[in-house]
């Protein structure tokens, strides 16, 4: 029986929608990918939590961890902490350490799980950041605390570091500081300031070519201690040139949402495998994790054809979930959890359920449709016309 209800269309109208009836696509069970496939994951709040939900964070601790569990049965790895968690913007450092605890706990039981944590100066007030050596024991109490745990740090852009930094000298210094101290390789990470305007100018330039002359060298210094770094920049072009001036052996892990199935597939560029691939690190593999396994399985297989057949239709969702303001990118992917069951309810920490309108979330239901990505469709229509019905639509 189709699967039928009323959305409101782009320009306020309202119009009846039929779902396609297309089962989403089942990955290969064992098959072991040939890219490094890390998926940023969110978190499911506490929506019974007694607390002022803009001011406080509530994590209902179970069902975040059941999340990440589901993510290792997929074959995809746990980028945690991240800012798809609402790190530093609404997930605090403390509720960060203990989400970090708590997913390489969960990865102790899956042999091969891995967990990659966000290491940065969020814990830091802001306003009383004066210099680079505050910025530098920022980063040293939170890198400290996750390799106590055992941990794999990600290095995240610090909004302490671009507010101080006078020169492309600053960051320089922060980053051979925490590089030379580092237990093992770590990921580094560059956000965009369409992710978060804060880091406008980060590597101590607006221009983007000599910001990555700076963070090439960087890592050229210290080619070691080094395993990727994550561009989230939403150009591919940029992510490709890149890509071809890392040092051997250190990967791109692209954070491109609107690009990564072209980036993933890669352009087989140069003798040095990691010159002509990325792998990935990316917030939409939390929201189409089943597609992405499936599709990493089949490109794996060498079968290039079929990774784009079903990683393909999800990039128009994508673009949609991370459009401008992209910072709002999360509630896509909340939603998109909620929707499929993986969650009771559609609350954020911070609120930020809030931040996204109904037409937003009407065409983010049509798109994950098209991509076959609803995995329990008639859970879906009834969750959809729940939330419409809030918004005082019926039908």
């Amino acid at each position: 029986m189709a699967l039928s209800l009323t959305l409101p269309t782009a320009s306020g109208a309202l119009a009846s929608y039929t779902l396609r009836g297309t089962a989403p696509v089942k990955p290969d069970a064992g098959v072991k990918f040939n890219r490094i496939a890390y998926s940023a994951a969110h978190v499911v709040a506490d929506p019974l939590a007694a607390i002022d939900p803009w001011l406080q964070c509530a994590v209902d601790w179970d069902t975040t961890i059941a999340y990440r569990r589901h993510l290792f049965s997929l074959g995809l790895g746990v980028a945690e902490a991240m800012d798809t968690a609402q790190r530093g913007m609404g997930l605090d450092w403390p509720t960060s350490l203990e989400l970090i605890r708590r997913s390489l706990d969960a990865a102790k039981d899956v042999p091969g799980a891995l967990v990659a944590s966000g290491c940065g100066t969020d814990h830091l007030n802001i306003d009383d950041v004066k210099s680079v050596d505050d910025v530098i024991r920022g980063y040293e109490e939170q890198m400290a605390a996750i390799e106590a745990l055992g941990g794999k740090l990600i290095v995240m852009a610090s909004r302490a570091l671009a507010r101080v930094a006078k020169s492309p000298a600053d960051y320089e210094r922060v980053y051979d500081r925490i590089l030379s101290q580092a237990k093992q390789p770590v990921v580094l990470h560059w956000l965009g300031d369409m992710f978060d305007p804060a880091l406008a100018g980060y590597w101590g330039t607006k221009d983007v070519d000599a910001a990555m002359d700076t963070a090439l060298g960087i890592i050229a210094a210290h080619p070691d201690k080094v395993d990727g770094i994550k561009i989230s920049l939403l150009d591919k072009d940029k992510e490709i040139a890149m890509r071809r001036r890392l040092p051997k052996g250190v990967r791109m892990y692209t954070g491109d949402d609107f690009n990564y199935a072209e980036l993933i597939a890669g352009d087989g560029f140069g003798s040095e495998p990691t010159h002509g691939k990325s792998d990935a690190l990316l917030g939409i593999f939390d929201a189409i994790a089943p597609a992405a396994s499936a599709a990493l399985g089949a490109l794996a297989q060498g079968n290039t054809e079929k990774f784009h057949a079903i990683l393909g239709p999800t990039v128009p969702l994508s673009r949609h979930i991370f459009a401008a303001p992209t910072r709002f990118y999360k509630t896509g992917v909340v939603f998109m959890a909620w929707l499929n069951g993986h969650q009771k309810h559609f609350t954020m920490v911070g609120g930020q359920q809030s931040t996204r309108s109904l037409q937003h979330f009407a065409e983010l239901f049509r798109l994950a449709d098209a991509a076959n990505l609803l995995e329990q469709p008639e859970l879906a229509v009834r969750r959809m016309k729940t939330l419409l019905a809030l918004h005082g639509v019926e039908g």
